[in-house]
C-alpha cells in the first residue's frame, strides 16, 4: 500500500491511489509519519493497545520517537479530508440512490479521568438487563450504505457530541454538511431520486425532517413503540365555522384497536426473516406542542406529515422472539413499491454484519473493560465479523 504507483490508470487502484495522495495533502505537519502511522494501524492485525507496537510494524519505517512527536504535533486539515472522502465514488441501491444511515458510536474512555467532555455514554450488555453506562466520548457517524450483504460501509463524516450539544441540531447541521459536500462533487444532479438519510430509533426524525425539509433527501427513522401518533384531519365540512382542525383520531403504536385500515399493505418472502409483512398509514405525523424543542418556535406549530410503517417478520436469527418494528417516513402518498424499499433499506442500516463501524474499535489506548462474561478468554472486537474469541497469543520465547 505504501508504494502505489503515481498513475495508476483506472479502476479501484487508481481511486485508492488518487485518495492517499489527496489524505497526504491533508496533514499539514508530519505528514510523512503521519501517513504511516496510519498505514500501521490499518494494517494491524489486532487491537491497538499501545503506540510502541504500531512502530514495530512493517508499514512503520519510522523509530517510535517519531511517532510521538507526530501525534503530539501533527495536524490534519479536517475540512479538506471531508470533501476528500465525498469526491471518492460511492455505493448507491438498485434504483441509482444514494444511502446514508446515521447513529451514534461510542468510544469509551473510563480509564481516562482527566479527559475533556467525557459523556455517560449508553452500552448493551449481553443479556437482558444488562445495559451499562460507562464515560466515555459519542461520536456522531455517517456513512454511505452499500446494497447486498456486505459489511462495508463508507464513513463520510464524524463529530464527537458535546454535553451541551442538542443531538438533533447538531444531527442536522452535519447531514446538511454532507448533503451539501455530496451536491458539489457530483453525486446528486437535478432530476435524480432523493438521497435516503436513515436513523435508528432515539432520534426525533420528525423534527430532523422539518430541519431538512429544503435539501433533496427523505428521512426514514424508526419510532419507540410507545409513542402515539395522530392521524390527518378528516376533510371539512360546507358550512362548518371555526378553526379547521389539525388532527385526526390517535394511532397508538402499542394499541391495535387505535389502528385503522391500513392504507398499503405488502408481503415479501424472506430468506433470513420469512414471510415480511409491512403495513403503511400515509399522513400520520405527531402531535407537537410547545414545550421541549418546539418552545422558541415563533407561529404555530407545523403539521409535519409522513408515512407511517409496520414491519413484522416471522422470525430472527437465532430462532429469537421477533417484534414489530415501527418506522416512519417523510414522504406522503408512498406506494407499495416505496414502502417495501423502506423497510428492506432499514434492514440493510441495522442488520448483522451490516452496522455503521464503531469507534472503539480504532486505536484502543486505555484498556477496555473485558465485555465478556467473567471465566472466558477476551473478545476481540477489531474484526468487522462481530465479536468472537481473540486468537491465542504466540507462546513467549
Amino acid at each position: 500500500m505504501d508504494r502505489l504507483p503515481e498513475d495508476a490508470g483506472a479502476g479501484p487502484l487508481a481511486v485508492l491511489s488518487r485518495f492517499r495522495r489527496d489524505f497526504h495533502s491533508c496533514l499539514t505537519a508530519r505528514a510523512d509519519e503521519l501517513s504511516e502511522l496510519a498505514d500501521a494501524v490499518l494494517c494491524a492485525g489486532e487491537p491497538v493497545r499501545s503506540l510502541a507496537t504500531l512502530s514495530l510494524a512493517a508499514e512503520h519505517r519510522r523509530g517510535h520517537g517519531a511517532l510521538y512527536d507526530a501525534v503530539n504535533h501533527g495536524r490534519i486539515e479536517m475540512a479538506r479530508l471531508r470533501r476528500s472522502l465525498a469526491g471518492l465514488p460511492l455505493p448507491r441501491a438498485a434504483d441509482g440512490r444514494l444511502m446514508l444511515a446515521v447513529d451514534v458510536s461510542n468510544w469509551l474512555r473510563p480509564g481516562a479521568a482527566t479527559s475533556p467532555d467525557r459523556l455517560f455514554c449508553h452500552v448493551y450488555g449481553r443479556g437482558k438487563g444488562q445495559a451499562q453506562m460507562i464515560p466515555g466520548w459519542p461520536y456522531s457517524v455517517i456513512a454511505a450504505l452499500e446494497p447486498g450483504r456486505t459489511s462495508w460501509t463508507a464513513v463520510l463524516d464524524a463529530i464527537r457530541l458535546g454535553p451541551g450539544d442538542d443531538e438533533t441540531q447538531v444531527t442536522a447541521a452535519q447531514v446538511r454538511e454532507v448533503i451539501t459536500r455530496l451536491i458539489t462533487a457530483g453525486h446528486w444532479h437535478e432530476g435524480d431520486p432523493p438521497i435516503l438519510v436513515i436513523f435508528d430509533a432515539g432520534y426525533d426524525v420528525t423534527r430532523l425532517s422539518f430541519l431538512l425539509g429544503d435539501l433533496p433527501a427523505e428521512l426514514l427513522g424508526r419510532l419507540r413503540s410507545d409513542r402515539v401518533m395522530q392521524l390527518p384531519a378528516p376533510p371539512r365540512q360546507p358550512g362548518t365555522v371555526g378553526r379547521p382542525r389539525k388532527h385526526g383520531g390517535e394511532l397508538a403504536l402499542a394499541d391495535p384497536a387505535t389502528w385503522p385500515v391500513p392504507q398499503t399493505t405488502t408481503s415479501t418472502a424472506t430468506t433470513r426473516y420469512g414471510t415480511a409483512i409491512a403495513a403503511a398509514w400515509d399522513r400520520v405525523h405527531p402531535r407537537l406542542t410547545h414545550r421541549s424543542a418546539w418552545l422558541d418556535h415563533h407561529g404555530d406549530l407545523p403539521v409535519i406529515e409522513g408515512t407511517l410503517i409496520r414491519l413484522a417478520v416471522d422470525h430472527l436469527p437465532g430462532d429469537r422472539d421477533p417484534k414489530p418494528v415501527w418506522l416512519w417516513y417523510s414522504r406522503t402518498g408512498a406506494a407499495p413499491g416505496e414502502v417495501d424499499r423502506c423497510w428492506q433499506a432499514f434492514l440493510r442500516r441495522s442488520g448483522p454484519r451490516a452496522h455503521l463501524p464503531a469507534v472503539q474499535t480504532g486505536p484502543r489506548l486505555d484498556r477496555p473493560q473485558n465485555p465478556g462474561p467473567a471465566g472466558r478468554g477476551p473478545v476481540d472486537l477489531a474484526d468487522h465479523r462481530g465479536p468472537h474469541p481473540a486468537p491465542p497469543r504466540p507462546a513467549a520465547r
